[in-house]
């Protein structure tokens, strides 16, 4: 039999995973499961094969761990050699202490479910994944992979807060997010353009949810996304940058408490809440309505408004790299945004950015701008096989 890694994304009411050859990390197949507990789909597409699209019955999407059962049917369907060598895990948060990718046994489970406060939308659910896949896969290797991992090291004045010492010395700090697809699409830039990779880049990670990140050779420098998830861009169910004081005058005025707070800083602001339309971008585009048209404008606005103060922590810019489902689908978005910025020498090729291709500013732009997809799977395992080959090695 063959060994595989798969690699698990589990999200509040979906799981994504895929497969790769242990040794090769060629791509074998990338699916997932969505709408958890609810009216529950899986989709699954074999590299090379026909792709699969069912819906799934009661019993099969109510929790992570039967969903799990079914995507593991789904791929020794579709791969009758299947040996699991190692599962790597997506998760959230790994606090102050987790700077690479762990080995979860017990000891790092238990610390990384003490961090679930800190990230109470993700962490639950990713950890809900892995006690999934240790029932299933007893004997492989279960590998964290976490989110906040690449922000490490950043300056003192990119991680505190201006709050007395003592919380900063007790977690409450920036930590920042979407660390898996920076890194990825980081190297792809190396791949890409050596040059530029090397210099003072911004990536703008755009989807449901969405933050951006200065990159200086390679490295974080700083982050828009903070103490949590809620912070700096606008998201499709999350507010972004918010004056706290606003939130107290909910609390001693509106009688909002710390659920319904957490209800609707999660769930119902964002996009969704802007647009009173929905929390998916094409839908605002297509719903052409005052208060989705003032949507998309405060996007672009927050976008452009966060290029110039990480381009000022940088000293300077040589390339913004759009990824994530709404940077690297929306063509619009991208050209919007590239238009507040032309102070910065930035121009926009506009047939490059309708197709797009993976460089879309002109020649003559002092800022290259690239569309870059991201691929967090394959840097789950590419983290998952540098540990499971550390472990074999010792």
């Amino acid at each position: 039999m063959t060994d595989y890694l798969l690699t698990l994304n589990a999200g509040s009411t979906s799981i994504k995973f895929a497969l790769f050859s242990a040794t090769s990390l060629e791509l074998h197949g990338r699916g997932g499961v969505e709408n958890l507990g609810g009216e529950a789909k899986l989709r699954y597409r074999p590299v090379g094969g026909e792709a699969l699209s069912r819906a799934l019955s009661a019993d099969e999407g109510r929790d992570h761990r039967s969903a799990l059962d079914v995507a593991l049917t789904t791929l020794r369907k579709a791969t009758p050699d299947l040996a699991v060598a190692a599962v790597g895990h997506r998760i959230v948060h790994g606090g102050v202490h987790f700077s690479a990718p762990a080995l979860i046994d017990d000891k790092v489970f238990a610390e990384l479910d003490h961090l679930s406060p800190l990230a109470p939308l993700h962490q639950p659910h990713n950890l809900a994944g892995v006690s999934a896949a240790r029932v299933l896969f007893p004997h492989a290797p279960q590998i964290a992979c976490f989110d906040t991992a690449f922000h490490r090291g950043h300056d003192f004045v990119n991680d505190a807060y201006a709050l007395p010492r003592s919380f900063y010395e007790q977690g409450l700090r920036r930590y920042g997010f979407h660390g898996l697809s920076y890194e990825y699409v980081s190297a792809r830039l190396r791949e890409i353009a050596p040059d530029v990779a090397g210099g003072r880049v911004i990536i703008a990670h755009l989807g449901g949810g969405a933050s951006m990140c200065a990159v200086r050779n390679g490295r974080s420098v700083a982050t828009t996304m903070g103490f949590s998830t809620i912070d700096g861009l606008p998201m499709g169910t999350r507010p972004g940058q918010l004056d706290p004081g606003a939130l107290l005058y909910l609390m001693a005025a509106e009688g909002y408490g710390a659920a319904s707070l957490t209800d609707l800083l999660y769930k119902k602001s964002g996009l969704s809440g802007l647009s009173g339309v929905s929390s998916d971008w094409r839908e605002i585009e297509a719903a052409g309505t005052p208060d989705a048209r003032d949507a998309i404008a405060y996007f672009v606005h927050r976008i452009a408004y966060e290029v110039g103060g990480l381009a000022s922590t940088l000293l300077g810019l040589d390339a913004l790299v759009f990824t994530g489902g709404i940077g690297e689908n929306s063509a619009s978005l991208r050209a919007a945004v590239a238009s507040r910025l032309g102070w910065l020498g930035l121009a926009l090729d506009e047939a490059a950015n309708a197709k797009p291709a993976t460089l879309i500013s002109t020649a003559a732009s002092r800022v290259r701008v690239y569309a870059i997809p991201t691929d967090e799977e394959r840097r789950i395992a590419e983290l998952t096989q540098r540990i499971v080959q550390s472990l074999t090695a010792a």
